[in-house]
């Protein structure tokens, strides 16, 4: 029961591409999904060259991205000095999770309302879109009004 969210954010935590599956799909086989979603318009993102993800994705998935893709696959593990158990900031890696906490502040992408899953993806490009929106009009408060 449930979904699972695979997404492909840029560096700014914006969502490229996003594949609702069943919460039984592993992550790397998400990961397929993505890539596989993406080589279906072409030559999508064609300035994308590395890809960091988590310690879920290792294994030959790598390789595969590289051969489908042409991305390189960098694995962002944990410090091997970070005790078990606790909690630090990874680079790279907080970056989706912060996408993720985004869309749990969406309400209607903050509980699992929809039957499809291509309505669960269109309102994660429409709450994306509203967001990034609302980043490009802001206006700088710093900023004396002109006059």
């Amino acid at each position: 029961m449930g979904r699972k969210r695979h997404a492909l954010v840029d560096t700014q935590g914006f969502a490229l591409k996003v594949v609702v599956s069943a919460a039984d799909v592993q992550d790397r086989d998400g990961a397929r999904l993505v890539a596989q979603a993406l080589r279906v318009y072409g030559p999508a993102l064609p300035r994308l060259t590395k890809v960091w993800a988590d310690g879920g994705y290792s294994g030959p998935l790598a390789d595969e991205l590289r051969d489908l893709m042409g991305w390189e696959l960098e694995i962002v593990k944990r410090s091997d000095t970070q005790p078990k158990g606790t909690f630090a900031v990874q680079p790279r890696r907080w970056i989706v999770e912060r996408t993720f906490a985004w869309w749990g502040g969406l309400r209607r992408l903050s509980r699992d309302y929809e039957y499809q899953v291509e309505s669960s993806e269109a309102l994660i490009y429409v709450g994306m879109s509203r967001l990034m929106l609302r980043r490009m009009t802001r206006t700088n408060a710093c900023s004396s009004p002109a006059g």
